[in-house]
């Protein structure tokens, strides 16, 4: 494997590990916005956000969703916001396919406890990147993940592929990932990985860790395969341009 260097280890508990980096020209091809469109990018990674008892409660939200549908293959995706949910080869709306029964799923604790996070998350991106966090919106897709072992059954199920979130999803100016399991205690491999010229630089996941970037090809990446166990993260995007900004999810 061509990861040579490790910015947070999982034994590692760090306050705030934040490495600056030049931007890429992704953003000029997208309107700016003043005092939110980076000017100053890079990659963070803190263990001091979340709590990984708070990471636990949120876990249990994922499994709880996913254990109403779940991807043939190896990745599966739980989207509180619009109600896309894995389920076979295709995808339900979770709200449509289950009714009112969601009211036994999932309680207004839940979603109280999400809003929550993602706010504490926002903040702390805002505080890195010197910006206002009310100049951020939350945007679409911010969602649930559960990797296993399992091989491919569509394109959806190979998650591995290096990407840049900017090109991927034009909205996207910050990405966060919110880790809910252990690596190599829950699963093996399923590391992150930051594609850069000269080496790859990895992150461990570690429940209640939260890793954070500028979304342009500054941070090219990918996560590494699942070999074993699963791995559970939510990922939690936030744009500058309030036309694409979404409200957290409502419970019914």
């Amino acid at each position: 494997d061509e990861v040579t260097e490790v910015l947070a280890h999982r034994s590692d508990s760090l306050r705030d590990k934040f490495v600056e980096i030049p931007c890429s020209e992704d953003y000029d091809s997208h309107k700016r916005f003043e005092g939110c469109t980076p000017r100053k990018c890079g990659r963070g990674v803190t263990d001091a956000v979340i709590t990984r008892e708070e990471a636990e409660r949120i876990r249990r939200i994922a499994e709880r969703g996913l254990s109403l549908g779940g991807s043939d293959g190896g990745a599966s995706i739980l989207d509180l916001h619009s109600g896309a949910l894995s389920l076979g080869k295709h995808f339900v709306n979770l709200y449509r396919y289950f009714g009112d029964k969601i009211q036994d799923i999932f309680t207004e604790e839940d979603f109280a406890l999400y809003r929550d996070v993602r706010q504490r998350i926002q903040q702390r991106i805002a505080q890195v990147f010197g910006i206002s966090p009310s100049a951020m919106y939350l945007t679409k897709p911010t969602f649930f993940s559960r990797m296993n072992s399992t091989g491919a059954k569509t394109t959806h199920d190979e998650y591995w592929h290096p990407h840049v979130d900017k090109v991927t999803y034009g909205s996207f100016d910050y990405t966060s990932l919110l880790y809910l399991s252990d690596y190599a205690e829950d699963f093996g491999g399923g590391r992150f990985v930051f594609m850069d010229a000269d080496s790859n630089k990895t992150v461990e996941p570690r429940a209640g860790r939260v890793s954070f970037f500028t979304s342009g090809s500054e941070n090219l990446h990918r996560v590494e395969k699942v070999q074993w166990g699963t791995r559970f993260a939510i990922t939690i995007s936030f744009t500058c341009d309030p036309e694409h900004g979404i409200g957290d999810p409502l419970l019914g």
